[in-house]
């Protein structure tokens, strides 16, 4: 029924303009122009403030900057925060069963894909209305009056330049994922948490006599300011692991090590052309199928429960928890909050902070099972649906392979025998990877990171970076080697 509403409602959605995809192949010096371009671009927007926008304002995704990308209190603030959502919510319906689209079918996957892009700018709007009337985003009163207008018209034009942004962001992903290399989501993402882990090691500026917040600038802080035989103790040592930054500095080198091994580590179906002898090749299924996009869903669902919970504390509904800043304290919106640090989960740590004195060990442990459960369980869940409706199944795959004029040596060229050879590994290999990122996700988060990125972040960046330097090789061979255009689906 509902997908029946969808097909009836496409010609509407196929009305939304969008980026034209290029009728002939791009070549790779275009296409590295079109990323470099778009990257400054989006630099720069990231620079341009919310014009009106009141310095009290909360960032309700400040602790999520790391894969909404964006920059707080710019048109960019939302993010790429509409698209994740949008994917989120079309993946639960269609993985649900509730809206049946056969992804396989290039009219459904159509039709998927057109209402996505509709969705994407009505999540805009509700991204951004909640924050407004919620008051956490709130209008400079002191413009207002200086243009004596009501605070209403404020904030009318606070949405205004939201939605742009927004919407900017659509089509600047949409110019690097037909135009350019690679995606424009991953491509900011890549963006903001680079720029955050240099700041982290880096950054000298802080208030007199505080630690300054980089690394580096830290150690000499630590230096100058408390005797050596005082660091030799247990408890100076604990102080350079943790407040020094040492232990985030080095699980972010193990974690930059873990995941460019679990990127390389594959298995490799073997391939040869039926027309053209001694024309063979390979097909990579890596041990992280699905790259660690499943960990934006899983992130980017958590944020939006937590964030929920505080537009309903700020408007007097307080039994999901409450709240200090963008930060929930206790109650069920706490236990759904991520950890983010040592200071999150050890129960000494934590009590530190007089918001936290009251809380219970076993609350406070229990706030770290159920982020291990949330992130294991909802990588494998959405590692499933993602290769469902990206077309990374077996079937899809097997029916690619069968149009490119390769088969596996050795058996019938036929796309129902390569579906089955290639369910041999495909569904095992994304389960597995998806419950491996999560757990390198908690361990990153558990012991924090360079610049407080998050592990979600970190690994973002490192399976990202990876990613994007395999398809600048992609690109670069296609282009010496114009064939294999045509067995990556390119022509």
């Amino acid at each position: 029924m509902v997908e029946q509403v969808l097909r009836s409602l496409q010609p509407y959605f196929e009305r939304i303009p969008s980026v034209e995809r290029p009728k002939t192949h791009v070549p790779f010096k275009s296409k590295f122009s079109w990323t470099v371009g778009i990257l400054i671009l989006y630099f720069i927007l990231s620079g341009i403030p919310v014009f009106g926008l009141s310095p009290d304002s909360i960032d309700i995704f400040e602790h999520y900057r790391a894969f909404f990308a964006g920059a707080s209190g710019s048109i960019l603030t939302l993010g790429i925060g509409p698209i994740v959502t949008a994917s989120i919510i079309l993946q639960l319906l269609v993985g649900a069963g509730i809206i049946k689209l056969d992804l396989t079918n290039p009219d459904d996957r159509a039709t998927y894909q057109d209402f996505q892009r509709f969705l994407v700018f009505v999540m805009i709007a509700v991204e951004a209305i909640p924050q407004i009337v919620g008051g956490l985003l709130k209008p400079n009163l002191d413009i207002a009056n200086a243009l004596g207008v009501s605070p209403g018209v404020i904030s009318f034009l606070i949405f205004l330049q939201l939605f742009i942004g927004g919407v900017l962001i659509v089509y600047m992903d949409e110019v690097v994922s037909k135009w350019g290399i690679g995606s424009g989501v991953s491509l900011f993402i890549l963006a903001g948490i680079s720029q955050s882990i240099i700041i982290g090691l880096f950054n000298w500026i802080s208030p007199a006599g505080e630690m300054p917040p980089g690394i580096i600038p830290r150690w000499v802080w630590i230096a100058q300011n408390i005797p050596a035989d005082q660091l030799l103790t247990l408890s100076g040592i604990s102080y350079l692991l943790i407040n020094g930054g040492i232990l985030a500095l080095i699980t972010t080198i193990i974690i930059i090590f873990l995941v460019v091994f679990a990127e390389g580590t594959r298995v490799e179906i073997p391939l040869a052309h039926q027309m053209v002898r001694g024309a063979r090749g390979r097909f990579p299924i890596k041990l992280v199928y699905t790259s660690v996009l499943p960990m934006i869903f899983v992130r980017a669902l958590q944020a939006n429960i937590v964030v929920m919970g505080m537009v309903l504390y700020n408007n007097g509904i307080t039994f999901l928890g409450e709240y200090v800043g963008g930060t929930p304290i206790n109650g069920l919106m706490y236990l759904l909050s991520p950890v983010r640090g040592p200071q999150n989960w050890i129960p000494s740590l934590v009590k530190q902070n007089p918001y936290f004195a009251d809380l219970p060990d076993w609350f406070i442990l229990l706030h770290l099972v159920i982020d291990a459960t949330i992130l294991i369980v909802g990588g494998i869940l959405f590692a499933m649906f993602w290769a469902q409706t990206s077309g990374m199944d077996a079937k899809t795959v097997a029916n690619q392979i069968a149009r490119s004029g390769m088969q596996i040596p050795g058996f019938r060229k036929s796309p129902q025998i390569l579906e089955r050879f290639l369910n041999r590994y495909i569904p095992k290999v994304t389960i597995l990877g998806g419950a491996l990122i999560g757990l390198l996700t908690l361990i990153a988060n558990m012991l924090g990171t360079i610049g407080n990125v998050s592990g979600t972040g970190l690994l973002l960046a490192v399976s990202i970076a990876y990613r994007l330097y395999e398809d600048l090789a992609k690109e670069q061979m296609t282009e010496m080697h114009p064939m294999l255009r045509r067995f990556l689906g390119e022509e």
